[in-house]
Order: C-alpha cells, then sequence, then structure tokens
C-alpha cells in the first residue's frame, strides 16, 4: 500500500456559480444514489468545480503527482509489501491519460478496480472505499478530471511486482473475494450529521487504507463500522515502519475536525504523510464536512489496544515536573535533546511545537511512530491557519540505547502509562529505515545522561540545573528574564552554541573585554552581571562551585593547547553592512514566533516564560556580548531560528550572512538595560567597531 496518510472526505456545496443544482440527499449531498443514475443538470462549470471539490477530498493529487511532477501526471512511487506500483496518468491527455475514457470506463475503474483495456488494478488504488461514492458524485468527479485538469502527455509507468503478484488476473478473485462495490447506504436510526461523516470516511475519504488492520489476503478486516469484524475499522494499524493511530472515539469532536483543518490541535501534531494530506486536502474541507467526520469518529467505541485521547475540555501541562526528569538516562537525555522545544513539563508551545502530554502518538501501545520520527525526524503541515513549517531534526546519531531510554521516559511520564521501548524496538526500526546523517562536524555532543556515573554527580547535576533554570533556582542573582541556556543552548552541549565543552580548560585566561587574566568564576559572573542584568555569586558559595563542578566535567580530556571543534559562536563577516529595514522584516518572519512581536518573548497563559525576551526591561543589558551586531549575527547565523530546518539538534541557523546581521543589527539596538561599566571594557585593547556605548 501507499504511504500511511489520513485521507478523509468532506461535502460537496450544491450550489455553484449562482447556479440552483438538483434537490441533493441530505446526507450524501447526491441528487440520487443509485448506480447508473441520469447526469446532474448541474451546467458544466458548477460541476467541474464541484469534481474539483470531491477530488480534493479523494486526496487525489497526492498519489496521481510525482515530486516536482505536473499535476495528476502520476509517475509517483507507491511502496507495497510485494514490490512497487506507480500511480496513473489521470490528465485528459488522450493518449497517455484518461481523456478517451468514458464516463462507464472511468465508474469501473474508480468501483470496481478495473482499468479501461481491462486489466485489473491493484488496491494501491482504494477503489474499494471509493466504491461507496454515489452516482452524481461520480459524475462531477469524471467532469472534472475530463475538463478541469491539465492535460499532461506522460506514459505510465509499469508495475514492479514480485511473481506471483505481477499476475494481475489473481486481482480477480481478490475482488471476488473482498471487494464490495455497493454504493453508501445510509443508517436511518443514525442523524445527517452522522450519516454525512461516516459517507465521507468510508468513501471518497477511504481512511481505513491505512487505519484498519489488514487480513490474510492483505484486505481491510471491515469497510465501516458494522457487522462482526465492525470492530477492527480504523482501530489502528502498522504499515511501513509507521503507526497509524485508532481513529475511534477520537478526542473531542472540535478537536478532530480543528487537527484536519490545521495540522495541530491541544494534544498533538500530525506527522509522516498526514502532513502531506492536511496540505494538500483536508485543510480545505467545509467547517459542516470537518464536523460531520469527527462526528462520526467519534461515535465508534476505542479499539482494542488503543489508548484513546483524552477529551477534557482543556489539556492543562502538569506543573510538577517528573521525579525522574533529573535522575535517569532517559530524563537527562529529554532535558538535553527534547527539553528546548517541548519543554520541561511536556506542555510544548502552543501553535509551533507539539505537547508530550496526553499524545496518542507517545501513549499507543505500539511505539513504531514515535521510533520513526525520533530517528527520521518530522514536519508540521504548511496550512492556511499555520502557514510556516516547523522541523524537528532526526536524531539518528544517538545509539538504539540512548533513544530507548529517552523514548521509555516519554512514554512513563505525565500520565502517558505506556510500555517502555526496547533497544532491540530501536534496532528493528533502525534497519527498516536506514536513516541517514548529514553533519559532517568533528563536534562530539557530549551526554548528559553520562553524568550519573560521575563521583560527583549530585554537585554536577546541580551545576547543570543552575544552566537551564537560572532564574527559578537563583531570583536573587538574575535580573531579567533569560538563564544561562538562552545563550549556551541545551546545556552547552551544541556546536557553535556557546558550547562548555573543553571551556574549563582554558581558564585562566586573558580577557581583552577586561584587559586582564581572569578565573572561570570571574567569567561567569560577568555574565551574571551582563547577560542576566543581575549581581554575583559568592566565591565560595555552593551554587557557583556546582556551575564550575559542571564546567569541569564537560572539559573531559581536552588541555589548554587543544582546539575544540565547535567552540564559541563562530564568525561572521565585519564588513558587511547592516540593512536594519531588512532586519525588521527578518525578525518579523523568523523570530517574532518565538520572541514576541515587540521582543517580548513568549508566555504561556498563566505568565509563565517560554522564550526569552530580546529586547526591553527584560532582557539583557548593553553589556552583554549579544549587544553587539556583529557577536549577535554569527550566533543568530548558526543557532536561530530553531526548527527552521533538520540540523541536529535543534533545526538551527540557516539564515544568510546579509540577514543575520541585519536582524542583529535590529533587535541588538532596541532599548535594554544600560551597564555603566561598559566604560570600562577594552582598558588595553582596541574597542571592536560594534560595542555599545548608549542606547
Amino acid at each position: 500500500m501507499r504511504n500511511i496518510r489520513l485521507p478523509l472526505a468532506a461535502l460537496a456545496t450544491l450550489l455553484f456559480l449562482g447556479h440552483a443544482v438538483q434537490a441533493a440527499d441530505p446526507v450524501t449531498g447526491s441528487a440520487n444514489n443509485r448506480p447508473g443514475a441520469p447526469a446532474t443538470s448541474e451546467p458544466e462549470a458548477a460541476l467541474v468545480a464541484r469534481g474539483e471539490y470531491l477530488a480534493r477530498l479523494g486526496d487525489c493529487l497526492a498519489c496521481h503527482t510525482s515530486e516536482k511532477g505536473p499535476a495528476m501526471a502520476g509517475g509517483r512511487e507507491l511502496a507495497t509489501p510485494f514490490g512497487k506500483v506507480f500511480s496513473t496518468n489521470i490528465t485528459p491527455d488522450k493518449q497517455t491519460g484518461i481523456g478517451q475514457h468514458s464516463f462507464q470506463q472511468f465508474d469501473r475503474a474508480m468501483r470496481k478496480g478495473v482499468a479501461a483495456d481491462g486489466h485489473n488494478l491493484y488496491p494501491a488504488m482504494p477503489y474499494p472505499s471509493y466504491a461507496k461514492v454515489s452516482d452524481v458524485d461520480m459524475r462531477a468527479l469524471y467532469a472534472y478530471f475530463q475538463h478541469g485538469v491539465a492535460a499532461v502527455n506522460q506514459p505510465n509507468k509499469p508495475a514492479e511486482m514480485r511473481w506471483p503478484f505481477s499476475m494481475r488476473w489473481g486481482m480477480k478473485f481478490w475482488n471476488l473475494a473482498f471487494l464490495d462495490d455497493d454504493p453508501f447506504k445510509p443508517d436511518a436510526g443514525k442523524d445527517a450529521v452522522w450519516n454525512r461523516g461516516a459517507y465521507l470516511v468510508q468513501g471518497l475519504g477511504h481512511c481505513g487504507s491505512c487505519h484498519t488492520p489488514r487480513g490474510i489476503g492483505f484486505q481491510e478486516k471491515a469497510m465501516s463500522e458494522a457487522g462482526s469484524n465492525g470492530k477492527y475499522y480504523l482501530a489502528g494499524a502498522t504499515v511501513e515502519a509507521w503507526r497509524a493511530l485508532s481513529l475511534r472515539n477520537l478526542w473531542t469532536v472540535e478537536d478532530t475536525a480543528l487537527l484536519l483543518k490545521t495540522g495541530q490541535n491541544r494534544f498533538s501534531t500530525v506527522s509522516g504523510s498526514m502532513v502531506e494530506v492536511i496540505h494538500l486536502s483536508s485543510q480545505h474541507f467545509s467547517d459542516d464536512d470537518l464536523i460531520a467526520i469527527a462526528t462520526y469518529l467519534k461515535s465508534l467505541p476505542p479499539g482494542k489496544d488503543e489508548q484513546p485521547a483524552p477529551s477534557a475540555p482543556e489539556c492543562v501541562p502538569p506543573s510538577k515536573l517528573p521525579d525522574t526528569l533529573f535522575s535517569t538516562r532517559g530524563g537527562l537525555a529529554y532535558v538535553q535533546f527534547c527539553a528546548n522545544c517541548h519543554r520541561d513539563d511536556g506542555g510544548g508551545v502552543a501553535g509551533i511545537f507539539p505537547p508530550l502530554v496526553q499524545n496518542p502518538t507517545i501513549a499507543s501501545a505500539d511505539p513504531t511512530t514515535l521510533v520513526h520520527i525520533t530517528l527520521t525526524g518530522s514536519k508540521t503541515a504548511q496550512t492556511a491557519s499555520h502557514p510556516r513549517v516547523w522541523t524537528m531534526p532526526g536524531f539518528a546519531r544517538l545509539s538504539d540505547q540512548e533513544v530507548a531510554e529517552v523514548l521509555s521516559f516519554l512514554r512513563s511520564s505525565w500520565g502517558n502509562n505506556a510500555r517502555p521501548v526496547t533497544s532491540s524496538d530501536v534496532a528493528k526500526i533502525r534497519a527498516e529505515l536506514d536513516p541517514k546523517t548529514t553533519d559532517s562536524s568533528k563536534f562530539e555532543t557530549p551526554r548528559l545522561a553520562d553524568m550519573l556515573a560521575a563521583p560527583n554527580a549530585t554537585e554536577v547535576v546541580r551545576g547543570m540545573r543552575l544552566h537551564l533554570e537560572t532564574r527559578t533556582l537563583l531570583p536573587q542573582h538574575v535580573g531579567d528574564d533569560l538563564t544561562c541556556n538562552s545563550c549556551h543552548l541545551n546545556a552547552g552541549t551544541v556546536a557553535d552554541g556557546s558550547p562548555f565543552v573543553g571551556v574549563s580548560a582554558f581558564f585562566p585566561s586573558y580577557a581583552p573585554r577586561a584587559g586582564k587574566v581572569i578565573t572561570l568564576e570571574e567569567r561567569i559572573n560577568g555574565c551574571f552581571r551582563r547577560s542576566m542584568n543581575g549581581v554575583v555569586l559568592p566565591l565560595d558559595g555552593m551554587d557557583l562551585k556546582a556551575m564550575v563542578a559542571y564546567f569541569d566535567w564537560m572539559k573531559g580530556e581536552f588541555k589548554p593547547e587543544d582546539k575544540v571543534p565547535g567552540r564559541g559562536i563562530g564568525k561572521i563577516d565585519r564588513t558587511i553592512k547592516p540593512d536594519v529595514e531588512n532586519g525588521k522584516r527578518v525578525y518579523a518572519e523568523q523570530c517574532a514566533a518565538c520572541h514576541g512581536k515587540n521582543g517580548e518573548g513568549l508566555r504561556r497563559a498563566d505568565g509563565s516564560l517560554v522564550f526569552p525576551p530580546l529586547w526591553g526591561d527584560r532582557s539583557f543589558n548593553m553589556g552583554a556580548g549579544m549587544a553587539r551586531t556583529y557577536t549577535a549575527a554569527a550566533f543568530v547565523k548558526r543557532n536561530m531560528p530553531i526548527g527552521f530546518n533538520d540540523k541536529f539538534p535543534l533545526g538551527q541557523g540557516g539564515l544568510s550572512d546579509q540577514d543575520a546581521v541585519d536582524v542583529a543589527e535590529y533587535f541588538s539596538h532596541m532599548p535594554r538595560p544600560d551597564f555603566p561599566d561598559k566604560v570600562k571594557d577594552w582598558p588595553k585593547d582596541p574597542k571592536p567597531s560594534d560595542a555599545r556605548l548608549e542606547n
């Protein structure tokens, strides 16, 4: 079968271009649901427009368009357990498409899986579902493909199926055994909304193609909720290293409709091939159809072994962090690789990064999709509501055991209560996917989980937490809303993100800004005074000693004479002249989602901070390195925005040098707290051209 997807159908509009149509069935939107019914009296333009909408419902564009190929011209590879098939050209081209097909030939292919020349189609084309489509809707589809699609001359590719599956005549017996080509019949005991949803889901939507388990003949075990096998319908299935979740009793009606419209809701964000379905298909459905679909799905009892998503009116992230967050390898791996986006309480960031609390992908009895996403990454669906695509990079660099540890932590936290993931689970899926890594950096990312093996583990973990939770744990010493982690990403473990790797080996060292040799403790306290606009820590205090202990642990085997790959934030061409107006545009497009329209940062409804402010009274002061254009630009170039691409580990970086300089000039020169001692900086060495003297 094709890649895992959730194509769903929707309501055909009954008035087009001001012309009335025949009285429609209140359930199917059809003037007549009998096979062989006469053609509708709709004007041709309206009929074509209606067919276009119906083609959206069936998600025809996705399967019948190859990557970067012309629309509906076929050629897309559809993998099956028995070999490859390639989608066909369904444009009205008379030589290679369906331009010479009669309606009867089109209808036979759609309902019975028999092509115009008489050969049988494979059920990668979901004709068992399309058989339920009403005759009027089928005629509208035919009108659209004949008159609403641009003709493309592109020959079809032959299937590459293994013997005996390459013998298409065998499909005749498959059809005899498994195909029911009767159109949809409404349930008189249900209301119009339910029946409409059932028609859409079972018919053009062909949701069961991915979400219903398969039988011995690779047939869907059920084509509807009715009958003795109805319990299997939409109860979830695992195909192609993805777990298509159970859709039965899925969330609230409103939550399900929202996910189909936007690709996101308060419980989840779509992934895998569902991203394409949302983008090309379901975001275009009418609101009435989305409600009908969700109403039908909600009515189905939960499937076996699938934990249904909650239906609570509010999804409130827990205020208490998991007890194992800082005391287990899985918890520390989560802190290092996941918490920056999904937050330490698993609450995610609304509209950007999905929550992990009560997330069905996390809590699924089968962790296949969760492992798949972790190894290969994911992207959000691009929709009118969420036009920006956010990317999660793949974590194939982590070992099978490391992936198992962090995923087991997720599945045991925040009430998810799912079985642990084993290293063999990960190894099996890794072997199937063979995920690639493209990072050629020699930077060795230290693993925070390894802190637990340190002889002074308690002190080292405390030092790491002080970097992550600086303002929370040291409120008397922090005067703004930043933490050490704001600049030293993932607790100082990201290449070119001011990592702490090897740093303590280079202290004491000469600091040009101070004009003298300084200790590591002095360097840390300098950040408290500048970047956090606060006050220094006592040199003999336990907190500063814990922070130094963490630095010493991060030193590893490095010596003062060594060169550490990925150290610092890199360089940027200082001859680039900043364009503030372009910087303002870049900020609005790339930065405001996380740092606020006016640089105020991003907060949750309860006021808790998610991402820090970039200017204003609660941001770093004029003495901080980030208040300098080219220092900030170098950091932005390699580390911002996060979720921008698939770079390990935050999808970070990717702006051009010019854009990085422009946006750095823009935000670094916005109003911020003063630092009176700035006049004492660089007493012996040349003052950099971008050193701040005034707001």
